[in-house]
Formats: structure tokens, C-alpha cells, sequence
């Protein structure tokens, strides 16, 4: 199902002139409303007049997550307050959250994006969604909600945590399709076995799940344990949230990107230079109809790549790869790039372990060392020591074949390794703690 077939399957020149129109209006009032831009624009010697082809997008700022926690709280606003209807906020984990607003318009344009996520998903009117994305400042749990109310769904909003009424509600409520992080949806599977509920005979027949980079092997894992078709979704609070793209039921190989809204680009990671379809590299976004918190050029820290070749579904927006990794997630161990979801590729195509791992980083002396933990499945526990101990061999041999590092693997039993009510945290860094 299509639910916006003229703007989903828009010829690519049509798609791009739109586009253009649409970065000049955004870029002309980031420029009068917003000082951060014209500031940063004034010191490139970039007026608004000089964008005069989508290339020329290379020619403005990059826009940063420090400069928009530097302009904290509404420094990046470009409408006065009173239009603003609502505002989220990112977590700020790491510093000040950036916080960003919504104007009545955005609200529209981001349901009817949803709308088009979902009914990619194959949902249609009659469905019922169990939303489990978080709700709050959080952008997921209103994001998705708003989708799916958009797209004419029931919307459970079950929002995150309470795993076991998570189980009870979805046997009891039957909806088709649940949304939440893979993380979390594992965690929700595991629940469901303990209390003796099957979810593959349940109605459920769509996950969708995003807000954290997951592999192929994850899908599986998710696919084989709740029989559903489970989909990659992507956003980005600084950019609306959820709903920017997703992945089709028909072609589950790349992530729509809805161009009608934003303007991607993928550039290399340290030069910033736009590389061409094909190159894996960062993703960079510009919003193109945002009223109340445009962005331009917003490096997203995601690494993917991007390909324009139309899907089989029809729709003819560029797609995104799964995200590969993160590039503050990256860790340097020993001058080798590690990315958790490596890791996770190689735990996961080991049968006898659980999907539930962490990554813990140390420094001993001058040298950085990687710890990985994952839970054996039961009977791998059942096994004894000496078997977890030749699978933890196995397991270390395959990353340093695969990845080229020398690690330590540490098996523990099922329950050991923290479970997540959102986002997981699969990486703990030891080396600035204080000894």
C-alpha cells in the first residue's frame, strides 16, 4: 500500500526541481531568522541567492549536535514562540539536550510522514498498532502515535516498560504490528517465553523498530522468535523523529528516505566531501519543510549508503542502507574502527548464544583492550564451562578473522547482561574512569 502514491512515486527530475524550490525557501529563512546560520553562512561567504542547483547544498555550513546544544534552548528556533505547539527533547546523555519545536504544519507533515512509514509496512485502516516507543520528550512514542492515528490505525499506547503487561496486552488486545526499539522487542520476546505465551500465534504480523542501529542477523533473530516481518525504521529528534524513512514490505532493502521533505547527502567522515550513491560514508540530512526548527546540512553521525535506484514497490525516493554504525559509537582499539553492530554480527551467527551482549572498553597502560559479553542460550549454559569456554574461543577467533582485533569474550549465564526499556547501551567505556 502506497498512502501518498503521487509524492511516493514522483519522477526523479520532478522530485528534484521540488526539492530545489523547497532548500532555497529553507534556506532563505534560516538565513533572516536564525543567527547560528547567517553567522556561519556570512563567514563561507554564502548568500541564499548562490544556491542555485541541489549541488550547490555543499556550499552551506554543516550543522553540528555540540552547535545545537551550544544554542540551547531556542537559539535555533526560526518562528516566534507563539507558534510553537509542542517541543521534544533529546536525551542529554552527553551534555545539554537539544531541544527542538514543532509548529502546527510540522505536525501535519510529520503524521503524513508516518502515515507513509506504516503504510509501507503494509498497514492499513482496521489495523492495531502497540506502540512501545517511549512517550515523553522523547520523539518515538508521540511520533509514532501521531502516524498512526494519520494512517487511520488503532493506536495502542502502551509507551516502554511493564514487560509483562507488554506480553498481556499483546495477547489480549491482538494487534497486527507493534513498534518499539529491536533492543527492547527482544527483551519483550524473552518475557513472552518465560510466561509460556507464543507470540508467533499471535496476530502480530509487523514489527517496526528503529532509534538504534540493528543487523540482519537481528531481524532474523526477531522475524524467527515472534513470526512477524520485522522493519528498519529511521529518524532523528534533531530532525523531526521517526518517520524520515523506512524500510518496504515488498523489497526490505534500504530505507525510503521521503526527499520531499529532506535532502540527503552522504559525505566522508573526516573530509566532509559529498561522495557519490554507492560510497558508504555519513549521512547528512536538510530539512526542507520544517517551519519551526529547520536544519541544514545536519550530520547525523549514521553511516550508510545511500542508493537512488527505484524499488520494486514503485515509490522512487533514494534509499538508505541499514546503518552500519555510529560515528560516536565508533571505538578505536588498537588502531582498529570497531562498531558494535561488528560485533553483534558475529555473536548473533553463533546458534548457541543469546542476542543480548555489551561491549567494556579498558585501558591497560598504553593500550586499549575490549572485553566483549554475551549470554549463552540454556543449553549452551547446560553444557558446562568447558563448551561455553570453546564457544568464547570460537567466538573470539571469528572477530579477530572478521574485525582484526584480539578481544577477551566472556560468556555468562541468561539474565546476566542488563536488559533495555529503551535504547541499549552496548558500550562501556572504563578508560576515563578514575582508579
Amino acid at each position: 500500500m502506497i498512502f501518498d502514491i503521487r509524492n511516493e512515486t514522483l519522477p526523479r527530475e520532478e522530485l528534484a526541481e521540488l526539492q530545489l524550490h523547497r532548500l532555497r525557501a529553507t534556506v532563505l529563512r534560516c538565513y533572516e531568522t536564525v543567527t547560528f546560520y547567517r553567522e556561519a553562512m556570512d563567514e563561507l561567504e554564502v548568500k541564499p541567492h548562490h544556491i542555485q542547483s541541489l549541488a550547490d547544498v555543499k556550499l552551506l555550513p554543516f550543522t553540528k549536535k555540540e552547535q545545537l546544544r551550544d544554542n540551547y534552548p531556542y537559539g535555533m528556533f526560526a518562528v516566534p514562540s507563539h507558534h510553537v505547539v509542542r517541543l521534544h527533547a533529546s536525551s542529554g546523555t552527553s551534555g545539554k539536550p537539544v531541544v527542538v519545536g514543532h509548529t502546527r504544519r510540522d505536525l501535519v507533515n510529520w503524521g503524513e510522514m508516518g502515515a507513509r512509514c506504516l503504510a509501507a509496512a503494509g498497514l492499513a485502516p482496521g489495523d492495531r498498532l502497540h506502540n512501545a516507543y517511549g512517550y515523553g520528550l522523547f520523539t518515538g512514542g508521540l511520533g509514532l502515535h501521531g502516524a498512526g492515528e494519520a494512517l487511520g490505525l488503532t493506536v495502542i499506547p502502551m509507551s516502554g516498560g511493564q514487560t509483562q503487561k507488554q506480553v498481556m496486552l499483546l495477547a489480549d488486545l491482538a494487534p497486527t504490528a507493534m513498534s518499539c526499539t529491536p533492543s527492547y522487542a527482544l527483551n519483550i520476546v524473552e518475557e513472552a517465553e518465560k510466561l509460556g505465551v507464543d507470540l508467533r500465534k499471535l496476530p502480530l504480523k509487523v514489527g517496526i523498530f528503529g532509534a538504534e542501529p540493528w543487523t540482519e542477523e537481528m531481524r532474523y533473530e526477531l522475524e524467527s522468535r515472534m513470526g512477524i516481518d520485522a522493519l528498519d525504521i529511521y529518524g532523528l529528534t534533531e530532525l523531526m523523529g521517526p518517520s524520515v524513512g523506512i524500510e518496504c514490505l515488498e523489497g526490505k532493502k534500504g530505507l525510503h528516505i521521503w526527499e520531499d521533505h529532506f535532502l540527503v547527502e552522504c559525505v566522508d567522515i573526516d573530509t566532509g566531501e559529498p561522495l557519490p550513491p554507492g560510497e558508504k560514508g555519513e549521512v547528512v540530512i536538510t530539512s526542507l519543510t520544517r517551519e519551526a526548527f529547520p536544519m541544514l546540512r545536519f550530520r547525523t553521525r549514521d553511516i550508510a549508503v545511500l542508493e537512488p535506484a527505484p524499488c520494486k514497490c514503485g515509490r522512487t525516493h533514494v534509499r538508505m542502507s541499514r546503518i552500519t554504525g555510529r560515528t560516536d559509537d565508533m571505538l578505536i582499539i588498537r588502531g582498529v574502527n570497531v562498531f558494535p553492530t561488528q560485533v553483534e554480527a558475529i555473536l548473533m551467527r553463533t546458534e548457541t548464544l543469546s542476542p543480548f551482549y555489551q561491549l567494556e572498553v579498558f585501558r591497560e597502560g598504553h593500550l586499549d583492550s575490549l572485553r566483549v559479553n554475551v549470554e549463552a542460550s540454556p543449553p549452551l549454559y547446560a553444557k558446562g564451562q568447558d563448551y561455553m569456554d570453546r564457544v568464547a574461543a570460537k567466538v573470539k577467533k571469528d572477530i579477530k578473522d572478521f574485525i582484526g582485533i584480539s578481544c577477551e569474550v566472556k560468556i555468562h549465564p541468561t539474565g546476566a547482561v542488563e536488559r533495555s526499556m529503551g535504547k541499549a547501551v552496548r558500550v562501556v567505556d572504563h578508560r576515563n574512569e578514575k582508579k
